[in-house]
């Protein structure tokens, strides 16, 4: 098993598999609503931990102007293979760096989205209070934060070994085998998971381990706030329903104040 880290870790050798997996659970439920947030606002918007592209590309298309942000090269480069079928004047600004250390100047942007559940992949107080820092340090005053929680990864019941996802990627079969821990008193959920790829003769095997954390709505809005946010709206569903406990998304809209992120050095 892979010791618990920052929640950095994994995402490299998740790569080549993101794109895969990620069409047959949220698929592109999301991207409508993210494209109605960033319709509304004028100027640069910014995604942490854009991966792949899944999100960054569609919003590119539809006239966003896009900087994708991700600390995983991998990732990052599929993404820049993905860009290349984007027109060159629509095509997104690709990163590579930590979204608790953003590599750009005050107030840059007009909105900052940490879409399906990114900012769960930070694992401490600390870490998640930095990168709230961060995001109010870059948004201009009355900029809007977009936050994307997935609620459930708490109520995942433990398992160990089970085959999780069957199909095909290209010329290759693909099967997932995945177990799930949970350390309760930290609220870490860890995915640990093995590919297996078979194509012709030839069979390889990939592990890793995916650790989020999950903190309470109460929570999470009150370290929003003290980042110097105001919570503006909290929905329950991609459609801007009303927010509830059991509700399968947990969406959070917050704009900066004027002061905040003031004091802080331009990266």
């Amino acid at each position: 098993m892979t010791p618990l880290t920052d929640g950095a870790s994994g995402w490299d050798a998740y790569a080549p598999f993101y794109d895969w997996e990620n069409a047959q659970t949220i698929g592109r439920r999301d991207v409508a609503f993210w494209r109605r947030v960033a319709a509304r606002q004028r100027g640069r918007v910014l995604e942490l931990g854009c991966g792949t592209g899944r999100l960054l590309m569609p919003l590119a298309r539809s006239g966003a102007r896009m900087t994708g942000l991700d600390r995983s090269a991998p990732m990052l480069e599929r993404a820049r293979v993905r860009a290349r079928r984007v027109p060159v004047t629509q095509r997104p600004r690709l990163v590579r760096g930590d979204i608790r250390a953003l590599p750009f100047p005050d107030r840059a942007f007009s909105l900052v989205i940490a879409p399906y559940g990114m900012l769960q992949s930070l694992t401490s107080d600390a870490d998640l209070d930095a990168a709230l820092a961060e995001a109010a340090r870059v948004l201009r005053p009355r900029g809007v934060f977009g936050i994307d929680l997935v609620p459930d990864l708490p109520n995942w019941e433990a398992y160990h070994r089970e085959v999780r996802l069957r199909g095909r990627m290209g010329r290759a079969a693909v099967t997932l085998v995945e177990s799930v821990r949970q350390d309760r008193r930290r609220g870490l959920t860890i995915f640990d998971e093995e590919y297996t790829t078979r194509s012709g003769r030839t069979r390889e095997r990939h592990h890793f381990s995916l650790t989020f954390r999950t903190l309470a709505m109460e929570t999470t809005l009150a370290r929003i706030s003290r980042a110097g946010f105001s919570i503006e709206a909290v929905h329950g569903d991609y459609r801007g329903g009303a927010w509830r406990p059991e509700a399968d998304v947990w969406l959070v809209m917050a704009s900066a104040t004027a002061s905040a992120g003031m004091g802080r050095p331009n990266k």
